[in-house]
């Protein structure tokens, strides 16, 4: 089993008891998984959201390309070490950076105070380990929404080419931190187990 670095914060959460690796809710996503696996079935999400973030990532990294007057593309090199797997989307020389295209103003954080990073920094912690990068970036990019996923909300929170471009992205960026990638490395490890025997339980039911 190997584990992608989306799936790094939830695996991450802290256990209420010091003496356990694993929280609840990483054993549940992790049967989860194996019983996705087992069954052959997927509950990956699809929405708007991640519809939008799909349709625009080339727009979104174009944008940052224009503020920051860089030449990047999208990666499409798949890196796996050990338990872990994972795909960024820019691979800068100092650093990874990860695109997210916001839905709409309202959603788009305009200064860097305004990214909570916990919610991305496992998996970005995964990316740096993989890519071996010292430094990781977050790029909220606002560019316009595709007018079929719009649907009844006003368009003036989604449309943006008027906007300037500088005010269109917000970034946040961070430092590889060996503490956290060892426990990272640890929780790969436990997780590894716990899918493994899970897995076996299944095949074994009612045997």
């Amino acid at each position: 089993m190997k584990f992608r670095c989306s799936a790094l914060p939830k695996l991450m959460t802290a256990p209420r008891s010091k003496s356990e690796v694993l929280s609840e809710t990483a054993k549940s996503y992790i049967k989860q998984l194996a019983k996705e696996y087992y069954l052959d079935y997927s509950t990956e999400l699809t929405n708007k959201y991640v519809k939008k973030g799909i349709e625009v990532e080339n727009q979104s990294i174009e944008l940052y390309n224009q503020v920051f007057f860089t030449s990047y593309v999208k990666n499409e090199e798949r890196v796996t070490k050990g338990l872990l797997t994972g795909e960024c989307d820019i691979i800068a020389e100092d650093r990874i950076i990860d695109i997210k295209s916001s839905w709409s103003l309202d959603t788009f954080p305009m200064l860097s105070e305004d990214i909570n990073i916990k919610d991305y920094q496992a998996q970005l912690d995964g990316y740096m380990y993989l890519y071996n990068k010292p430094f990781a970036e977050i790029a909220y990019c606002m560019v316009n929404t595709p007018e079929h996923l719009i649907g009844y909300e006003n368009e003036n929170i989604h449309i943006v080419d008027h906007m300037r471009l500088t005010d269109r992205v917000t970034t946040i960026s961070f430092a590889r931190n060996l503490e956290r990638e060892e426990r990272m490395l640890t929780i790969l490890d436990e997780a590894s187990k716990y899918y493994h025997d899970y897995f076996e339980k299944m095949k074994n039911k009612n045997l």
